[in-house]
């Protein structure tokens, strides 16, 4: 049985998550400070946060959640299609259905050479942000960021550009904690947005 303090624990914790567009252990690590619980307190399981987040979204956001998460697959799709030679798989709130207009836009990129999407960008004349990061296949591995145009949001969106060898392609399409494909790739980015199907514009508030 689940304390009522981790209930709410993870209820604060998606509403950082889904209004402000913080990642999870960042947004986790906000809200047990905010509700003063001790530092041993157990924190919410995958399960019950993604749990929470979609009930945040139901009561505050479905009037217009589907269509930015329409918008930010778009995007995200065309930016695969563009760096295909580094068969990108989309991840994170934008790939599992749950990002709003706050959320940035995740790619895992592979290449035998490390500064080629670099190298490609810079061709391409697209300033970027590097950092290191601690991968989600393990390891560090250098993150590009870009702000780039959500032309269904009228806004810049982030998207961070993760990039592993190819030898991490193996483990990137193993179940997450929830036992889902935790990435996919364009061709099931395009499925997806098939199946949204119509939506309201992202403008409609």
């Amino acid at each position: 049985m689940v304390d009522e303090a981790v209930r709410e624990w993870a209820a604060v914790a998606a509403a950082l998550m889904v209004d402000d567009g913080w990642p999870a252990a960042r947004a986790l690590q906000r809200a047990r400070e905010q509700l003063g619980l001790p530092a041993r307190t157990r924190a919410p399981d995958a399960a019950l946060l993604d749990s929470a987040v979609r009930e945040h979204l139901a009561l505050f956001h479905a009037d217009t959640q589907p269509a930015e998460l329409h918008a930010l697959r778009q995007t995200a799709l065309h930016w695969m299609e563009r760096l295909a030679a580094f068969e990108p798989l989309l991840g994170g709130a934008v790939w599992h259905g749950t990002a709003t207009r706050r959320s940035d836009i995740h790619l895992q990129l592979f290449s035998d050479d490390p500064k080629a999407v670099e190298i490609a960008l810079i061709d391409a004349g697209l300033a970027y942000d590097a950092q290191q990061a601690r991968g989600p296949l393990g390891g560090d591995v250098s993150v590009l960021t870009l702000g780039v145009a959500c032309p269904e949001l009228d806004e810049i969106v982030g998207l961070h550009l993760w990039v592993n060898d190819r030898r991490a392609q193996r483990g990137a399409r193993l179940p997450d904690a929830l036992g889902r494909v935790p990435r996919g790739s364009a061709a099931e980015v395009r499925a997806r947005l098939a199946a949204d199907g119509p939506t309201t514009s992202a403008e409609e508030h």
